[in-house]
This record gives C-alpha cells, structure tokens and sequence, in this order.
C-alpha cells in the first residue's frame, strides 16, 4: 500500500485495533467531570437568560425610586425603557468579549484552569448586582449583568472545548451534548428560583440575581478534583505522564489505550504545533469548508426562529386563555420538556449520529414554521386553533432541543484538530452572540413587516440548512478527529477530480 493511503487510514487501523469492543457506559469519573465543567460553564448562561425576567416589574420600581431621591422626580418612561434595554442587553456584549477572550485563555492557561478562573467573574457580578439595592446605585445591575455575559461568554466557549476532548471517541457525542443540557437546566433553574413561592417576591430580587455565584462556588469546589484534557496536556503541553495519569483517571486502566495512540497521532500530525488564531483560521485554504459550514451552523442556530418562538409563546399562552398567573408555570413546563427533549439527544445520539439528528430537527422545525403561520392566520376560526398554536410552539422547541440546539456545538468540537479548535470556537462563538443580539433588534421590525408571516422566513432557514447539512457535511459518529479531516480532504479531492474530468471534457 502506497505510503500516502497508509497515512491516511492509518487511524482506521488503530480504531480496528482498539475498538473490538466498546463499553456501553463511560466512566463514573469521565461523567463526574462533565458534570463539574458543566454547572458552572454553560449552566451560568441558561440561568442567566431565565433568570431575569421574574424580577422585571421589581426592578423597574427600583430603578424608578432611586431617580425620584436622586433627582425628586419620577423617570421618564423612555428613559427607564432604555435603563432595563441595557440592564437585559448588555449581557450579549459580555457574552461576545468573553467568547473572544475565551479561546486565548483556553491555549494559555488550559480548559480546566480557564473555566476555574472565570468563576471570579460570577462572583464578582453577584456581589455587585446583590449591594445594588442596599447602596441605592442601578448602575451596579448593569455592571454586573455585562460581567454576567463575559462569565457566560468564556463557559459557553471553553466547556464544550473541555467536554469534546476528555470525551473518548464512543462517546463523544454524548457528552457532548452536556452543553445543551446544561443550558436547559440553567434555564429551567432560572424559572424555578424565580417562581413568587421561592425568589421571585418582592424584597427577594437583589438574592435572586446574586445566586448566580453558587454555581461558580459548585464548580471551584468540585472541578478541581478532575484532570486538564488530555488533548491539551500531550499536544499543547508535551505533558507526556501528565496525559497518561488524566486518561487513566477519566477513562479507566483498560480503556486508556486506544485514546492515548489516538491523541499521539494528531499530535504527529501537527509538526511545530501552534495554536492558530481566528484569522489564521479564515486564511487556512485548507480547512476553509469546515469553517464555512460552523460559521452557518452558529448562524441558523440564532436565526432559525427559537428565539422568535420564544417572543411569541406568552402571547399565545394568553390568547389559549391562560392566565397571567399562570404562565410562568406553563413557561416553566416549556424548559422541561426541552431539558427531556436534550436528555433524550444524549442518549441516542452516538447511535444514531450526528447528521441524522440535526437534518431531522431543521425538517422538522420548518414544518413547524408553516403550521405556526397558519395557526396565527386562523386563530379565531375556531377555538381550538390557539392550542394547535401552542402545539406547534412545543413541536418547534423540542425539534430545536434533538437536533441544532445539542448537536451544533459537538460539531463545532470534532470537524477541528487541536491546534484550530480554540480559534474556531472564537469565531463560532462571535458568530452566535452577534446572530443573537440581530435577531433580538430585528424580530420586532420583522413583526411589524410581515406579521405572522415571518416564520416564512425561519422556514427558508431551517431548509437551506438542512440540505446544506445533507449534502457538504459527513457523519462524525465513532470517528476520530483525524479521521474527519481526512474525510473532508478526501470529499475535496473528489470535486478537484470531478471538476478537472469536466474541464478536461469540454475541451474536447
């Protein structure tokens, strides 16, 4: 066999060699870990999104009191508008300096050590936002929710860094999708702490906003019994006994193997490692279509109408005749049947992979997107169309949960070898937050143009990222990091081929 063919398929050899048998169950060890990355990683960013809306009327009189002793006047309506736009808002522009930041901590001072220090962020931003009542000063929430989204911002891009690669390839997907369930849980936290019966009171909103620090807590006290990845100790560190001991922890003595051949080949292929930065990565010709196909999968994962979804919900809850008192309850139903919808990702996923899962969820989602138009079109032709609205909403949610909401992140994590995974997530992560502050200042507009009918356009979405998805990017499922790429140079070098014999035959 030519030398280039063994190179090539020399990791399908070693996967034969050491993948005969494949536990059915990761280690207790490699679970504990992700759960301690987790619950202060992207759990912070779920909990911090839900967690502020119980306190809006709260706040709003806060606000309001304060600029009554300071000024002896009440506040103009416009201006306490912008105050709680920017109290919300700001968190996005924290969460897109952390998620920038956050891939160059992650190469310095580890996955681990980076996810450990940003806790100082979420303790530093619930001591502030808690002393804002008692000092009297609105301009401490703001402060502090912006330190909230640089908190948000490093988890969202460091955890899922951390997961994909303590993850062995059987399971890689599984755990993986931690992110997505962590985020649920924080979310479904949120609504929880911030129910009337718990935090949700009156004199209780400046506690509800500081428990973002028991999260942080949590994680410093755990996540340090757990190892740096692997990954990063060999290949970024040269950590060789470093690496063998994190392995053996994680993985178990009989299983360890098979990783550590496979860490010690993408290690030999990346001669004179370096980490590239976000620009280096949008240069390099040769990964480009994997950074064209996560820069779109970052995108359709703000811009396919989730969030709209969202906008739209208690709106309709109150059309279906539910009460005002009880739509955080139905809200708070919402989250939990997307926290099973994430749970049940978890579980199939390494079975029926990646590809499956989110071409499945962008069909499903665009169906609902025309069953949603057409609800909101008839919704007084007959009492029951509000609650086939409300289906449809559910039906859309747990659609986004099974496939883009878990899976777009695992993707982010195995089409990218070590050197070029922190720089993707960089630009992946600024892609996110960016999509996701434009849908938030667009969807109103978008409303008021066309009404019901733009969901038409989170409908052309969902379709176009669902062929895109179908045809351009290969399965991952039980396949090493090196063996993806290969599969992405083999797939160009197949259009090289077809496009030269083309060229070649209308030239005769």
């Amino acid at each position: 066999m030519p030398k280039e063919f063994t190179d090539e398929f020399e990791p399908l050899l070693i996967k034969d060699l050491y993948g005969q048998k494949q536990p059915k169950l990761p280690n207790r060890s490699l679970v504990l870990a992700a759960c301690a990355a987790c619950i202060g990683g992207t759990f912070q960013f779920g909990y911090n999104i839900s967690v502020i809306n119980a306190p809006t009327t709260d706040v709003h009189n806060f606000i309001n009191q304060t600029w009554i002793e300071r000024y002896q006047i009440g506040i103009p309506e416009s201006v306490l508008t912008l105050l709680w736009s920017t109290i919300v808002s700001i968190f996005t522009i924290g969460g897109l300096l952390g998620v920038t930041v956050g891939g160059t901590l992650s190469v310095k001072h580890g996955r681990k050590g980076t996810l450990l220090v940003n806790n100082a962020f979420a303790i530093i931003a619930a001591l502030l936002m808690g002393l804002s009542y008692p000092t009297g000063y609105f301009e401490l929430l703001i402060i502090g929710r912006f330190i909230t989204g640089l908190n948000a911002g490093i988890g969202l891009c460091v955890q899922p860094l951390y997961l994909g690669e303590i993850a062995p390839t059987a399971f890689r997907g599984s755990m993986g999708m931690g992110t997505s369930i962590s985020i649920t849980l924080g979310l479904l936290a949120g609504q929880v702490v911030g129910l009337k019966e718990l935090l949700g009171k009156e004199d209780s909103w400046p506690i509800l906003l500081a428990t973002t620090c028991v999260p942080a807590f949590l994680q410093l006290l755990i996540l340090p019994w757990f190892p740096e990845s692997p990954r990063y100790l060999l290949i970024d560190r040269g950590d060789s006994e470093g690496c063998k001991k994190a392995l053996k922890q994680l993985h178990g003595v009989s299983r360890c193997d098979g990783e550590l051949d496979d860490i010690e080949k993408e290690k030999r292929g990346l001669a004179d490692f370096k980490a590239k930065t976000p620009w280096e990565l949008l240069c390099d010709r040769s990964i480009r279509l994997q950074v064209l196909t996560v820069m779109l999968l970052h995108v359709a994962q703000q811009l396919n109408g989730i969030n709209a979804i969202y906008f739209y919900a208690n709106y309709l809850f109150t059309q279906s005749g539910i009460s005002a008192e009880s739509i955080p309850y139905v809200t708070l139903g919402t989250g939990a049947c997307e926290l099973v919808t994430a749970l049940t990702c978890g579980i199939v996923i390494d079975r029926l992979g990646r590809k499956v899962l989110i071409v499945g969820g962008y069909i499903l989602m665009s169906i609902c997107c025309i069953l949603f138009t057409l609800t909101l079109s008839y919704q007084s032709a007959s009492p029951i169309v509000p609650y086939l609205s409300i289906v449809s909403v559910f039906a859309f949610i747990l659609s986004f949960g099974l496939g883009p909401g878990g899976v777009t992140n695992i993707l982010t994590t195995e089409l990218f070898t070590q050197a070029t995974r922190p720089a993707a997530y960089i630009i992946a992560g600024s892609l996110n937050w960016l999509s996701f502050f434009l849908i938030s200042m667009v969807f109103p507009f978008l409303v008021v143009w066309l009404e019901q009918y733009c969901f038409l356009v989170f409908m052309v979405v969902c379709t176009c990222m669902a062929i895109y998805i179908f045809f351009v990017v290969p399965e991952t499922k039980n396949k090493t990091f090196i063996e993806i790429q290969n599969e992405f140079k083999s797939s160009k070098k197949a259009r090289t081929v077809d496009a030269t014999g083309m060229t070649q035959l209308l030239s005769i």
